[in-house]
């Protein structure tokens, strides 16, 4: 079992670490160029974050579905989950291309930045809004893969789809000098060239495969696919998925405009520390993803005791994940925060709140390995109500203790900043403990 989860895992790391890395690339492009830039690609990326966290579902109810269905041999429902999945990735791709121009007149509302940060923000929305069809085509196609136990396909899209990105932005910007316009114009290029790369990997799964090869795919089979009477459990699944989803990009879209409200130096001191949790995040991540492949195919396959001691498993590698990271952190933050910077009193401020980085694996693992496991389960209700919870304890920690310290005259931009990181901490660890608890009754029966 330990190496069926790492078989998963470890390309699912790879691809997922991609992601964190090319942010990583942007922002070190952009950031010796002026601070500015740093908050300007903040908030543009938080933008997006905001726009395509929301519609993550069209990964993970994909990948649960389909997990579910490759488990049970249901070869003609697997696909038909990739059907409805593009179908609607497609079309909310175009009512977000409709609706750019409302969407834009939201971002200096909800983010707080000089006129010169949110100038480039916007900029950097306007272009990039345009890889919305492939961005969302790809999460369906990725989603559909890691459900057929296949990780390694959406890995090396995602590898090939980063180059070109990290390539592209480098030119657009070092090169021919088109600021941060360079940056989200890498990421349109970048998004097309993966879902070509993942239309082409659809094809060859659909050739060699015998399960799947048999099959005649024509507009008879989208039809029946798409059937309200097929759809109605992706949409409950989905729906539910979605709240959980837009919970979290509220929290994570509320922090960077809190950092703003404090101040410009907490804006861009926040935007380097959240690097840190990116990057753990994403490797985590990746045997979330492997939960979400296991879970699904042994629920489908009725088979509880290799469940039971996948999920155990996956429990252990996120310890050891956590351990190995927190002492990483610990030795080298300094260094790291160096790689995003060269203004040497930017480091120095985001250093003094470095304790908070290395409280993060402890207080967020659980959280992700264990929302891999629920999606693997279409376990949706759980993961929404836990995630309500978490949000709403974010919210009444950090309203409710701003208030005590400006009550006290306590609240300078420090203790500002560290209550909205003892916030996100609580919201971290009440993800993960709230849906620990009902494993037993949410999972484990669904393989009986």
């Amino acid at each position: 079992m330990n190496r069926r989860v790492l078989k998963l895992a470890l390309p699912n790391i790879v691809t997922n670490v991609t992601v964190p890395l090319l942010g990583m690339v942007d922002m070190a492009i952009v950031g010796h160029l002026s601070s500015a830039h740093i908050g300007a690609i903040t908030i543009g990326a938080s933008i997006f974050n905001l726009i395509y966290w929301n519609f993550g579902f069209l990964r993970m109810g994909t990948s649960g579905f389909t997990a579910q269905a490759y488990g049970a041999g249901r070869w003609s429902e697997a696909l038909a989950t990739l059907v409805r999945a593009l179908a609607i990735a497609f079309l909310i791709a175009l009512l977000l291309n409709a609706l750019q121009w409302p969407i834009s007149r939201l971002v200096p509302v909800i983010f707080k930045g000089s006129g010169q940060v949110i100038g480039m923000a916007l900029t950097y929305f306007f272009v990039r809004i345009w890889a919305a069809p492939a961005t969302l085509g790809l999460y369906a196609i990725k989603g559909w893969f890691i459900g057929m136990q296949d990780s390694r396909t959406p890995m090396w899209i995602a590898i090939a789809l980063n180059c070109v990105n990290i390539a592209c932005s480098l030119l657009f910007v070092l090169v021919l000098r088109w600021d941060i316009a360079g940056v989200a114009l890498g990421t349109v290029v970048a998004q097309y060239s993966g879902l070509l790369l993942g239309v082409l990997s659809l094809r060859r799964r659909m050739r060699i495969d015998p399960h799947l090869s048999a099959m005649r795919v024509d507009m008879d089979f989208v039809r029946r696919s798409l059937r309200w009477s097929e759809m109605r459990l992706f949409f409950k699944v989905n729906g539910d998925i979605f709240l959980r989803t837009v919970c979290l990009a509220t929290v994570f879209t509320f922090i960077t405009a809190a950092s703003g409200r404090i101040g410009d130096l907490e804006l861009e001191v926040d935007a380097l520390l959240l690097q840190f949790f990116t990057l753990f995040s994403y490797i985590m991540d990746g045997f979330a993803y492997a939960g979400e492949s296991l879970v699904g195919r042994y629920i489908g396959a009725r088979d509880e005791s290799s469940l039971r001691k996948s999920v155990r498993l996956l429990l252990v590698w996120g310890l050891a994940l956590t351990a190995a990271f927190t002492l990483l952190y610990a030795l080298f933050s300094t260094q790291f925060l160096r790689v995003f910077t060269s203004d040497a009193g930017l480091v120095e401020s985001a250093g003094s709140y470095i304790g908070w980085v290395l409280a993060i694996p402890a207080c967020g693992f659980a959280a992700f390995l264990l929302d891999g496991v629920f999606v693997g389960a279409t376990a949706s209700r759980t993961m929404r109500n836990s995630m309500f919870v978490a949000t709403a304890a974010f919210f009444a920690v950090y309203f409710g203790l701003k208030a005590v310290l400006a009550w006290q005259g306590a609240l300078d931009a420090r203790m500002w900043n560290n209550t909205l990181w003892l916030a996100f901490m609580v919201y971290l660890v009440l993800r993960g403990v709230l849906q620990g608890v009902k494993i037993k009754s949410d999972i484990y029966t669904r393989a009986e």
